[in-house]
């Protein structure tokens, strides 16, 4: 896609929208596979709450993948998507036991993170095969916000509780059919995630019956120029050579399973927004546009980058703007950020916008969410309508209150 495709869509469609290119999330898929073409047995599931609409849960199950879900709901979007549930891994944290009944009941592979929830769960339905989430205490995440294998993390069974949970599995004679962990997002040191996993590996030789080890994902994307990311080819090489001999040892073949979501759809992703007004300070120059945090809240949340291209103006000359949006709080996505001249009425085109944006956003100051928009072969297609008043009051219920007389005056 170029900047005349997005700015078409935008004039299409009308701002803000997000934009999805097929072809990006495509390559992306088939480099991972690509990567991991060693492996005897490999499972990606796609990471559903990075990106939940459901004609991009779709695609991937054109593309061969099964997902990575968190909630009910997930699993009920992937069902409605005709994702096989033999397909679907169900990993939440902290829900009651009665989600993860009713998602067992639908076929799903449950996958918990607790010692009370895995020996109840055990207890009550020994036959129903269970994968166990591991805390390997390995930090290979960037923000502290989604780095999650400290030693105080909320997730996974730690390592140090192993006899434990060997313990509960014996008691209540429940199928560990596998093993999974996750260190956190933007994995930039192989070396750190290689040794998280050889952690894993002398976990998963304590199960007989293993059809799987799922080390999660995490695996950084560059966010502008220059930018390192994770080196999936080279962690392709080495890890796949390490799990075959783990299969080797272990007397058969499993399958590796890994669980992206921001890989394969943060960089197909734009979000566009217009200018609404370009203000001058005392020192700074405003650019301010017709979104906010309701829509793209990662900037405000933990701080991510967002490159930002004036796709009006895309050869204007360089300057430094702030760009704000319209919340009435601090309401920032970018600091004294050079961008090519703004006017108002400027098109803004925002990158890395596939992943944790749109799922994010919400109706704060009762604005409208925005619409989102898949690009595939040069066309456009809609995939979520911008929403109206009718969305913001569908569930409302209105009562009308008698007040005292005494009030009402």
């Amino acid at each position: 896609m170029n900047h005349q495709d997005l700015t078409n869509i935008a004039r299409e469609h009308g701002s803000p929208v997000y934009v999805y290119d097929a072809e990006v999330i495509i390559a992306q898929y088939e480099r991972l596979v690509s990567a991991f073409a060693k492996a005897k047995q490999l499972r990606v599931h796609y990471a559903v709450k990075a990106l939940s609409n459901i004609s991009i849960l779709k695609l991937f199950k054109q593309l061969g993948a099964g997902l990575d879900t968190v909630s009910l709901q997930e699993v009920e979007l992937g069902l409605v998507a005709g994702v096989d549930p033999k397909m679907i891994i169900y990993t939440p944290n902290g829900v009651s036991l009665e989600e993860i009944e009713k998602v067992a009941a639908k076929g799903v592979q449950i996958n918990i993170d607790n010692l009370s929830i895995l020996e109840q769960f055990g207890s009550k339905h020994p036959d129903v095969p269970v994968c166990v989430r591991i805390n390997p205490h390995v930090m290979a995440g960037g923000n502290a916000n989604i780095s999650v294998g400290h030693i105080d993390s909320k997730f996974g069974i730690s390592i140090h509780q192993i006899p434990h949970l060997l313990r509960i599995v014996e008691n209540t004679g429940m199928n560990v059919n596998g093993v999974h962990m996750h260190t956190g997002s933007d994995i930039l040191d192989i070396g750190v995630f290689l040794y998280a996993t050889e952690v894993l590996f002398e976990t998963a030789a304590k199960f007989k019956d293993l059809e799987f080890i799922d080390f999660g994902s995490g695996f950084k994307v560059p966010y502008k120029e220059g930018d390192v990311s994770t080196d999936i080819e080279e962690l392709g090489e080495q890890l796949s050579e390490r799990f075959n001999k783990f299969c080797d040892d272990y007397g058969k073949d499993i399958a590796l399973a890994f669980e992206p979501g921001k890989f394969l759809v943060s960089e197909a992703g734009h979000f566009i927004a217009q200018v609404n007004v370009v203000k001058q300070t005392t020192s700074t120059v405003f650019a301010g546009i017709d979104s906010g945090f309701n829509h793209l809240i990662r900037p405000m949340l933990y701080g991510s980058y967002h490159g930002i291209k004036n796709i009006s103006n895309p050869e204007g000359r360089q300057r430094f703007y702030s760009v704000v949006g319209y919340i009435c709080e601090t309401d920032t996505f970018a600091q004294n950020r050079q961008i090519a001249e703004i006017t108002e009425g400027d098109l803004l085109a925002f990158s890395n916008a596939g992943a944790y944006c749109f799922s994010m956003a919400s109706n704060y100051n009762s604005r409208y969410r925005p619409a989102e928009v898949l690009w595939h072969n040069g066309k456009s297609h809609v995939i979520r309508k911008r929403e109206t008043m009718k969305d913001i009051l569908k569930n409302q219920e209105v009562v009308e209150l008698e007040l005292a007389t005494e009030l009402a005056e």
